[in-house]
């Protein structure tokens, strides 16, 4: 995580994205920190930003809603004129440009753009303006612990539900060692074909147990 003034809301953070056999998985925890000061419990990390396209957020806070917002608006101008929706890969490298347009005044996040078009596909990217496509991710000061889990389990074309339950642990290990991770819970939300569809916290609850 970049440094920053300390008036400043942060999403301490841990996001991860999957990519399952027939979707893409998304899960972070809540946490949002202004120094050490804890901001939010219930700070929301995964963002929708189209029928079958989500945001995961590190970052300042501030940066991350606006830059959502400019995407959000992109997105749809580009569906009223072209009359169908913008591809994964399309859809980075318009974020990535809006990125590196920014690089010496930058949007202080780092994100992860996941979805199902033609398949399902997962790209990070950093406030520089690049781009790269992952089978598995994750952003943010807990990152390094939740990275562990991942490469330790994740297995190509695994089913949604191994890669639901996955994501959901690499995020609980995380806020069990990062003092920036935690909150009042794990958000979770699943995308294929049929679209964005969030996790229920109750089921989130026992895929962290």
């Amino acid at each position: 995580m970049m440094e920053e003034v300390q008036t400043s809301i942060k999403t301490g953070t841990t996001t991860v994205g999957i990519v399952a056999k027939d979707g893409v998985v998304l899960a972070a925890e809540r946490k949002a920190t202004m120094g050490y000061l804890v901001a939010s419990e219930n700070a929301q990390k995964i963002h929708q930003i189209s029928e079958t396209m989500g945001v995961t957020i590190a970052g300042l806070v501030g940066d991350a809603q606006t830059l959502i917002r400019y995407i959000r608006a992109e997105l749809r101008i580009y569906e009223m004129r072209e009359e169908k929706n913008m591809s994964i890969d399309a859809t980075s490298t318009l974020i990535a440009n809006i990125l590196y347009s920014r690089r010496f005044y930058p949007y202080i996040v780092q994100l992860v753009v996941a979805g199902y078009d033609t398949k399902a596909r997962l790209y990070t990217l950093s406030p520089d303006g690049s781009v790269i496509e992952e089978k598995f991710f994750s952003t943010g000061s807990g990152s390094p612990i939740a990275f562990g889990v991942l490469e330790n389990e994740f297995k190509e074309n695994m089913d949604l539900e191994k890669a639901k339950r996955l994501a959901v642990r690499a995020v609980r290990a995380a806020t069990k060692r990062d003092i920036a991770s935690g909150g009042s819970g794990i958000d979770a939300v699943i995308i294929t074909k049929a679209g964005y569809k969030k996790v229920n916290d109750e089921e989130v609850r026992k895929l962290a147990e």
